[in-house]
């Protein structure tokens, strides 16, 4: 369990490092795949609720960082009017929220029904960017939203979730590689019935 979540760590720290040469989609409303908390959200509902916090404290810590360090307001290719004063640490909250999202679904993983997890990592992306443009917003002090802002944060969340599979996919071998059993209990019910039969 110990290795497993340490090369959970080295995969998030891994994907931010990818992030930065990941463009955005111009075609597509400036979408791009949110690749940090994509392996966010699928390595939550392979862990527990401790070590689910522990990376969503790493993810939002590292993200805020990163805003931080870069323009004021975050990125003006993602802002085209950024928000001079979000405070540090609100991503940190806004991962344990999507987190808890994704934990809430975990006994339907665990009895071999990824796919619901994978749509509902699109569903916690959709929530996490409403969720940060509304706190820009609120940051701002009035409210708009436009239809483009719109397109942006939907094409976002499906171009992420369509590349979940290969994450899980990455996670399964990792934790069959370290021993941490991610139990499987609707297929060994299929192989029991098939035995029994």
């Amino acid at each position: 369990m110990i290795r497993y979540s340490l090369s959970l760590f080295i995969l998030v720290l891994l994907a931010l490092v990818v992030q930065q040469f990941i463009p955005s989609l111009t075609g597509l409303f400036n979408s791009r795949l949110l690749l940090v908390t994509l392996v966010f959200l699928c390595a939550s509902v392979t862990v527990g609720p401790p070590v689910m916090l522990a990376l969503a404290f790493t993810c939002g810590f590292l993200w805020d960082a990163q805003s931080a360090l870069g323009p004021p307001g975050g990125d003006p290719m993602v802002y085209s009017d950024p928000a001079e004063s979000l405070r540090f640490g609100y991503s940190i909250i806004l991962y344990g929220v999507i987190g808890y999202l994704m934990q809430g679904i975990q006994p339907l993983f665990r009895e071999g029904k990824w796919q619901f997890s994978a749509f509902l990592v699109g569903v916690s992306i959709f929530v996490y960017l409403v969720a940060e443009y509304l706190i820009i917003n609120f940051v701002r002090g009035d409210f708009i939203f436009p239809r483009a802002t719109l397109f942006q944060i939907v094409f976002t969340s499906v171009l992420t979730m369509l590349f979940s599979p290969v994450v899980f996919w990455i996670l399964f071998h990792i934790a069959g590689r370290f021993g941490h059993e991610i139990r499987f209990e609707g297929l060994k019910k299929k192989r029991r019935r098939r035995i029994a039969a």
